[in-house]
């Protein structure tokens, strides 16, 4: 039988051994695991309702109509109720596109495949003329007219969104997702739609109208909350925030904002590369992590870039793990 001395001692040295330890590399009891190959099947479950959203005839009209607004859940095939989610927003300009657009499909299954649970969703197009506050129908003469619809698209589809990221959380239990590691990200619009997601305010995109202008509201489960832990920029900008700061005076770009992840052409005709520059010095400016891809001579959309040999999907990958410390097999 140990003496007590030696029992003393040894309680010295397990009490020295945990105070040596840096706080860092423990691993909260609750971190989801992913894996690094493919490991399940995926389940796809279309249409989902998440919310609605008025249609207007023409701005802000009083011919309305009440449009339903979908996305895909893609879920791993396991029974495994501790899983990190990553909501993806297409691109098309804000005037196209889709949640099933084959790139997307891609991204879903890399992901599922391993162990998150992928969304996509639809939101309202530059056609759908979706309801916008008054002060950007007011902004509206500082627009080129060769790109007044795009602006007038960004609000509603930046208001969607985020909707659909508050019907997440709602429905998290549902799907056995771990709120606590959200991704969101996008390509080109959706890009710009995701980096606005991450770097806004919960009130921006929301309350500039209230529910006796936009009954639709009530359709967007504006009780939850959400806190994004990191961006997936795919050939974006900054542009949204931009136009919010001109209007509102908000600049929303702090040290508490998540790490952001861009991957951009350099020789993009669409989404000009300066836009990838102006947010790396933003992000340099706060001290906040950034992995930064520049593809040298490339153009927009670059789904099949490699960095070091390792391609998007995977680049994204590793970047997620990191700062959000997920436990990788």
């Amino acid at each position: 039988m140990p003496t007590l001395k030696t029992l003393i001692l040894l309680a010295l040295s397990t009490s020295l051994l945990f105070a040596c330890q840096d706080d860092d590399d423990v691993v909260p009891p609750d971190t989801p695991i992913v894996y690094s190959a493919e490991k399940y099947d995926v389940i796809v479950e279309e249409d989902i309702v998440y919310a609605e959203g008025l249609s207007h005839d023409s701005i802000n009209s009083s011919s309305a109509t009440r449009l339903p607004l979908k996305l895909d859940v893609y879920t791993p095939d396991n029974d495994i109720e501790n899983r990190p989610v990553y909501l993806f927003i297409h691109g098309g300009g804000f005037i196209g596109g889709s949640k099933q657009q084959s790139q997307i499909l891609t991204l879903a299954n890399y992901y599922t495949s391993r162990g998150w649970v992928f969304v996509s969703i639809d939101y309202r197009l530059r056609d759908h003329m979706g309801s916008v506050p008054q002060e950007w129908v007011d902004y509206a003469p500082f627009i080129d007219n060769s790109g007044l619809g795009q602006y007038f698209a960004i609000y509603p589809a930046q208001r969607d969104a985020k909707a659909a990221l508050r019907w997440l959380v709602a429905n998290a239990d549902i799907y056995h997702i771990n709120t606590d590691y959200i991704t969101v990200g996008g390509g080109s619009a959706g890009a710009i739609t995701a980096i606005t997601l991450g770097i806004s305010n919960p009130e921006d995109f929301r309350d500039e109208i209230d529910i006796s202008q936009d009954p639709t509201l009530a359709t967007t489960h504006l009780e939850e909350n959400y806190q994004i832990q990191t961006i997936i920029d795919l050939w974006g900008s900054g542009v949204a925030l931009d136009i919010n700061e001109a209007i509102y005076g908000h600049h929303r770009f702090d040290s508490d904002d998540p790490p952001l992840f861009i991957m951009h052409g350099t020789e993009d005709p669409t989404v000009p590369f300066s836009g990838a520059e102006e947010l790396k010095a933003l992000y340099d400016s706060t001290g906040v992590p950034i992995a930064y891809y520049p593809i040298e001579g490339a153009g927009h959309g670059v789904w099949n870039a490699t960095v070091n040999g390792k391609r998007l999907e995977k680049l994204a990958f590793d970047f997620i793990v990191a700062e959000q410390g997920l436990i990788v097999e």
